[in-house]
Parts: structure tokens; C-alpha cells; sequence
């Protein structure tokens, strides 16, 4: 994939609905759901997942610190 494409997706799709937010107020997904790095990463995907072709492979892999990191779906 484009990786500017790529760039934009993300930027539209989870930067803009999460960034500098507080998750559990200021967003819809998160307002009935914990937002540990298990359910954020996983969130991400999906939405990520609506504007990618299917027939390309997608993981998401969320770092709480360096050593620390979640990823979804689990290969």
C-alpha cells in the first residue's frame, strides 16, 4: 500500500478521533469501554480495517513504553 495513503488514513482514522484526548470523555468508543492497550489497539484496527482492502494484510502493534507493546490481531 501507498504509504502516503497510508499516512492519511491514519492520521483521519485514529489520530484525529485520539490524540491529546481523554478516552473515556472525549470518545465514543472508549465511553462503555476500558481503555486498556488490549481494547485501544484493538478499537484502532477496526477502524483501520474499514478503510483498508481486505485482501491486504493488517496488524496494529501499540507501545505502552519501549519494552512494553500490544498487537492485534496476534500472529
Amino acid at each position: 500500500m501507498d504509504m502516503k495513503v497510508l499516512s492519511g488514513i491514519i492520521q483521519e482514522t485514529v489520530l484525529e478521533k485520539f490524540d491529546h484526548k481523554n478516552l473515556n470523555l472525549d470518545t465514543v468508543y472508549f465511553r462503555d469501554l476500558n481503555p486498556t492497550a488490549e481494547n485501544i489497539v484493538r478499537v484502532i484496527y477496526d477502524l483501520l480495517r474499514e478503510h483498508i482492502d481486505p485482501a491486504l494484510e493488517l496488524q496494529v502493534r501499540l507501545f505502552e513504553t519501549e519494552r512494553n507493546f500490544v498487537e492485534y490481531p496476534v500472529n
